[in-house]
């Protein structure tokens, strides 16, 4: 079966860049501590917008966000935010700019009670990726009970830009739920993987 051929979930169309990512990044299991803040940051950034846009633009993310070091990220100066609102690489939004160094510092936070930002995000699905089981897009929420919990935690603990939705996109992309369609080539790949 060629790459034209394979059933795929719709959503990502057939820009090639959106293509990839969804068969080769979405709903794959993220454990690492900077990929997970990363794909918190960038899901928050999308707000109000559509993926492909964030997509598009996080490399440059990455470059000048020091590859999403929290660390790093959490010691931005005020004036480095600012001057950052004139870079047309990135969602020129002052709040949301300026949340990326406000969840690092909460990420610091999760990391000095929990010991890991993995240890603290995969609690909420006990440590196990959960099987959407959706047979079509429709089936799909945009929020559920479990991503309204995460958001309430999240929220409690001073992120920016974590709302219900964005939770749940977050939950999807980080592999914490497989939520690709049971037809889509992705889905059984990914739930084996996930039993092993």
């Amino acid at each position: 079966m060629t790459d034209s051929q394979l059933q795929r979930c719709k959503w990502c169309g057939d820009d090639p860049q959106y293509v990839a990512y969804h068969d080769t990044e979405w709903g794959i299991p993220v454990r690492d501590d900077r990929h997970l803040f990363e794909l918190l940051c960038l899901e928050g950034q999308q707000a109000g917008l559509s993926w492909i846009v964030v997509l598009k633009k996080r490399d440059h993310y990455r470059k000048v966000f020091k590859n999403f070091d929290i660390a790093a990220v959490s010691r931005l100066s005020d004036a480095r935010i600012e001057a950052l609102l004139t870079d047309t690489g990135l969602i020129r939004n002052r709040l949301k700019l300026f949340s990326l160094r406000s969840n690092a510092h909460a990420a610091l936070a999760i990391q000095k009670e929990f010991g890991s930002l993995e240890t603290y995000f995969w609690q909420f699905v006990g440590g196990t990726p959960i099987d959407g089981q959706r047979k079509a897009h429709g089936d799909i929420p945009a929020s559920t009970e479990l991503s309204d919990a995460l958001s309430k935690d999240l929220k409690r603990r001073g992120f920016k830009f974590i709302g219900s939705t964005i939770c749940y996109a977050f939950l999807q992309a980080g592999g914490f739920i497989n939520d690709h369609i049971s037809t889509c080539f992705r889905y059984p790949q990914q739930k084996a993987a996930n039993t092993h």
